[in-house]
């Protein structure tokens, strides 16, 4: 029986977030329970093609909180259905602050999540409004302690960094609304995990807008990287594990499902717009919500499932390239030699030596006699060091 991932899209949310280019749709809350019906066929064609065990479910999005939670419920029972679910294993469910209460939380629990990802982003409200986000800093702190008092004991808090206009340091801002506040603020809270994103402006979102306008200032590469390090040794003296690139952990609370994709092994997408790796092969769903379901309620004769819209065959040459870009934001862990050996039946040093000591010569990476990681300053760097492993066209 293979060990697979599961990913399950929930692309609505109560409204689009100002820098947010992701698969997700304010507005469509008529679709919701055939939305979850199509969800429960591509279980049931994939259940059916093959015996499958799910060691990690993660539900996101959009917001799936926005969805009533006997539907969410209807979803897990359905994955129940169709695969073996590991004993153990992690539920995830991202949740809006501004979108759940004690009610929903405790139910949640009682569908089965063990595991709840709070998009706080800030707890600056000032740097709210700007990322359109529907939460005060109030509601995400009173969201924080009723996850707690709802009996989760599995928390991930996501942050945002290198804002517009976002300070350092309490001393260079104006009001107490900095960095290092929501950082500090974070750490009081005592969640199990944190993510901590670097702004990314996506062309077409408002966000973008704004900066084209000169309504705000574009974001600052060199202040970013001061607040990531700053970020690093404030959670390195709270006791956190800085176990990946974005990612820190109380110890034995890392995020079992995204481990899944930065050790490259296999995950099946459900919903659309949802991505899939297995058998050597990539695929994507169509990304429209409404002809998701319309593909799903056909219920198309493929050898892929209905709502497939593109399928990528993996030769060996970009799946160790893959390997090393993924394996390598693991700060800790890196890519062991033995594991590269035993999966690809090839040395690593033998395939990626030059670009490897060249980077080690940069200041990038550290080698040893079990694995190659990223250095402090290759961390800072990372996107060039992964540049030199993609295959030459």
């Amino acid at each position: 029986m293979d060990t697979v991932s599961l990913y399950i899209h929930i692309p609505f949310c109560r409204a689009k977030c100002a820098y947010c280019d992701f698969n997700s749709y304010p507005g469509l809350d008529h679709l919701f329970e055939r939305y979850g019906r199509a969800l429960q066929r591509e279980m049931r064609w994939l259940g059916r093609k093959r015996s499958l065990k799910a060691d990690t479910i993660y539900l996101g999005g959009g917001t799936p909180t926005v969805l009533p939670l006997a539907l969410l419920g209807e979803v897990l029972d359905a994955c129940r259905e169709h695969f073996t679910i590991a004993e153990g294993a992690e539920i995830t469910v991202e949740a809006n602050p501004g979108t759940v209460d004690g009610d929903y939380l405790a139910g949640l629990r009682e569908i089965g999540v063990n595991r709840l990802s709070l998009g706080v982003q800030s707890f600056c409200d000032d740097e709210l409004r700007l990322l359109g986000r529907i939460h005060t800093a109030a509601q995400a702190i009173e969201t924080c302690h009723l996850a707690r008092e709802t009996g989760f004991g599995n928390v991930n808090l996501d942050l945002i960094y290198g804002l517009p206009r976002q300070t350092l340091s309490d001393w260079q801002a104006i009001r107490p609304c900095s960095w290092q506040a929501t950082l500090q603020q974070a750490i009081h809270l005592r969640p199990d995990h944190l993510s901590l994103y670097c702004l990314s402006v996506e062309e077409g979102t408002p966000l973008e807008r704004r900066i084209a306008r000169r309504e705000l200032p574009a974001p600052d590469p060199d202040r970013a990287a001061e607040m990531y390090t700053l970020a690093e040794e404030a959670l390195d003296r709270a006791g956190y594990v800085h176990y990946e690139i974005s990612n820190w952990a109380q110890p034995g609370h890392e995020c079992r499902h995204n481990l899944t994709y930065w050790r490259n092994r296999s995950y099946l997408g459900l919903g659309a717009g949802a991505h899939s790796y297995f058998d050597q092969k990539r695929w994507y769903n169509i990304l429209s919500p409404a002809e998701y379901i319309t593909r799903l309620e056909a219920d198309w004769q493929r050898p892929f499932p209905p709502a497939v819209e593109e399928v990528e065959e993996i030769g060996e040459v970009l799946e160790m390239a893959e390997t090393m870009i993924l394996g390598l934001r693991l700060v800790q862990e890196g890519v062991r030699l033995a594991d590269f050996r035993e999966r690809f039946g090839r040395e690593l040093m033998a395939v990626y030596g030059r670009e490897i000591r060249e980077m080690e010569q940069a200041g990038l990476l550290e080698v040893d006699g079990e694995r190659v990681r990223l250095t402090a300053r290759g961390r800072l760097l990372g996107n060039e060091v992964f540049q030199q492993f993609l295959p030459h066209q």
